[in-house]
């Protein structure tokens, strides 16, 4: 049994999705199937129950996962032993990928090739879990739309990092989706599934915000507050629809689709934020890196 393996097992059943899972290791959500499956056929058990949009773990996935925990922090701690890892050589990172997408992997690999000896930790967080976390002195970067960033991050200087363009998310079968392009005022008495305030506080008042210059208001019929995967299911159960940011197409589910707006709503700014005192080193270089990445993927458009 490969400790790969497990890792990849660990990262599904943390957070109940192929989809998200596969996002945060940087793998195809196909190749991370096979390990999981491989996994299963090794121990003779299966160990998830497979769902359309998430995962649930089985009696043997509860127990197994609980050991695998406990062992791979054994592992994770014998290797820093051996390698002298000190604390302080740990980045802690917030984000949401959606706001990454075609940048992180990259930026990780040309950051891990400078500096081998210190562990990113990516959290995807929603933006309240991003703000507590980094208010509380426990995430050295932040990446998140302009709108939540100055007001709720306290002692953090911020820069922009990338402007991204909403889209409309929607089921193939949502009769929007055989447009190429969403002209806004469609939206106009249109079933939306949306984030809900208390752990993404802005979502609602930014996309009133986005939609109030084309004379329409969001009929918003359901708030999720665990996030895209919830979202995404909300969206095939009520045949809606739900603004969000483009880089959400590689991410999604297969029976969604996503399409452009035309006229096209307002670019997001979404903006890299470190301590204004005594930023870590390795998050000055990591969001060097970032700013860097951004910039290519802009000019090869």
């Amino acid at each position: 049994m490969e400790l790969r393996h497990l890792r990849y097992f660990a990262a599904v059943a943390a957070h109940g999705s192929f989809n998200r899972a596969a996002q945060i290791l940087h793998l195809t959500q196909p190749a991370l199937s096979r390990q999981v499956k491989d996994l299963e056929e090794e121990l003779g058990v299966p160990l998830l129950v497979r769902g359309k949009n998430a995962v649930t773990l089985t009696d043997a996935g509860e127990r197994f996962y609980e050991e695998a925990r406990d062992l791979l922090a054994r592992a994770d701690r014998a290797i820093q032993n051996v390698r002298g890892e000190a604390r302080n050589e740990i980045l802690r990172v917030g984000y949401a990928p959606s706001m990454t997408a075609g940048i992180m992997p990259r930026a990780l690999e040309r950051f891990q090739a400078a500096g081998p000896r210190v562990r990113v930790e990516l959290a995807d967080l929603s933006s309240r879990e991003m703000h507590d976390l980094a208010n509380g002195g426990r995430l050295d970067l932040v990446i998140t739309p302009e709108p939540t960033a100055p007001i709720a991050v306290r002692g953090f200087q911020w820069s922009e990092f990338r402007r991204v363009s909403p889209v409309l998310v929607l089921p193939e079968s949502h009769p929007l989706a055989k447009l190429k392009r969403i002209p806004p005022v469609r939206l106009k008495s249109q079933p939306l599934i949306g984030l809900a305030r208390e752990n993404f506080p802005d979502y609602v008042r930014f996309v009133r915000g986005l939609l109030k210059p084309f004379g329409v208001t969001p009929n918003f019929i359901a708030l999720e507050n665990d996030g895209i995967t919830s979202l995404f299911a909300a969206l095939e159960a009520h045949n809606a629809a739900a603004i969000l940011a483009e880089g959400i197409a590689q991410m999604m589910p297969r029976s969604l689709v996503s399409r452009p707006f035309a006229p096209a709503l307002a670019d997001t700014s979404v903006r890299i934020g470190l301590p204004a005192v005594r930023p870590s080193p390795h998050a000055e270089t990591f969001a060097r890196i970032l700013q860097e990445e951004a910039a290519r993927s802009k000019s090869a458009r």
